[in-house]
């Protein structure tokens, strides 16, 4: 029997030289060691053998297993060197081709405008925060001075979850957050979502954004407001011809929570103020409303109004990004066509 497996193993080493692929290799390790195997079958062939050759051979076995084991391992490292080098040799990258174009993302245009209104302002002294987009009837209406029977808190304007919550229709109700949590100066821009039931259309959305800008502080006056809101628009239109040299225009308007209050416009960017299809033959572009912060509105928050003053604005940002950029429908902001962003 000792014969048998000094064959044994010859043949293994054998067959092994000559296996070309692990595939192959995996069918001679079967017929080597598998259950139906050449080595199986010695070990099913001890029965012949003497009661006191038995250890000795048995051990001859298992030695041999070991060896064809080792064998079966060490050719199977080398396949997997010789299939890895092929692969890689089939595989050569020629450096001196072109590269392939890699599409690269665009900020939507109404992320660029909001960047850039957070940096004017920003460089302006202002602090940026945010609030709830749920807010209380509290801080979207009565603290602003926007009492029971205004129309805002009708449910055919307003959007209320419940009796005493509704998602906010300004982000004017930072501003109470804010002064409610801090003493003056006060000076900040709010960002966010509105919320408004407004029928969709070229130039509305139910669901859009608005920016909030509050100071509180002693001496502030409407000259303040004016200056600021002048030196902003500037910024934020100079990339447009002409946009550097408009002029801003204020007109006596009513807001609840600002007294007096004012709708503010821009002279037209697009005929430079001689009238055209955009500003409706007027020379003026309307954004936006702002004002003093009314008095009722500073004691709600327990600020001395004999103390303190303060301005208030806000506008939109959709419409601050259809005229930067010329769009001339709120819808295209919102229908996800790549070909839309892919232009800014």
């Amino acid at each position: 029997m000792q014969e048998q497996i000094q064959q044994l193993e010859e043949r293994a080493s054998q067959r092994l030289h000559e296996v070309a692929s692990l595939a192959d290799l995996e069918e001679v390790r079967r017929a080597l060691l598998g259950k139906k195997g050449e080595l199986t079958a010695l070990l099913r062939g001890m029965g012949g053998v003497a009661a006191g050759e038995r250890p000795r051979m048995g051990q001859l076995v298992n030695d041999a297993k070991l060896r064809i084991e080792a064998m079966l391992e060490a050719r199977g490292a080398e396949l997997t060197r010789i299939a890895r080098d092929a692969a890689l040799a089939a595989e050569i990258i020629d450096v001196t081709l072109p590269a392939r174009a890699v599409p690269f993302g665009r900020r939507h245009p109404l992320t660029q405008t909001s960047d850039d209104i957070v940096r004017i302002f920003s460089g302006l002294g202002y602090e940026v925060v945010e609030g709830p987009e749920v807010e209380t009837l509290y801080y979207n209406f009565d603290a602003l001075n926007i009492g029971p029977d205004h129309p805002a808190r009708d449910e055919k304007d307003s959007l209320f979850i419940s009796d005493n919550l509704v998602m906010r229709t300004e982000t004017s109700a930072v501003q109470i957050h804010v002064m409610e949590s801090r003493q003056p100066p006060v000076k900040i821009i709010a960002p966010g979502r509105v919320y408004r039931r407004d029928a969709v259309d070229r130039t509305h959305s139910a669901i859009f954004h608005q920016v909030e800008g509050l100071l509180v502080d002693q001496g502030v006056t409407f000259g303040d407001l004016k200056g600021t809101l002048t030196a902003f628009l500037q910024q934020l239109f100079e990339a447009i011809p002409g946009g550097s040299s408009l002029r801003t225009r204020f007109r006596p308007h009513y807001f609840p929570f600002t007294e007096p209050s004012a709708e503010f416009d821009i002279s037209c960017i697009f005929c430079g103020g001689t009238g055209c299809s955009t500003c409706k033959g007027t020379g003026w572009i309307e954004l936006g409303g702002c004002g003093m912060v009314h008095p009722g509105v500073l004691e709600n928050v327990r600020y001395d109004s004999e103390t303190y003053t303060g301005f208030a604005f806000g506008f939109g940002i959709e419409r601050m990004a259809m005229i930067k950029f010329g769009i001339d429908n709120i819808r295209l902001f919102y229908d996800n066509d790549i070909r839309f962003s892919q232009q800014f």
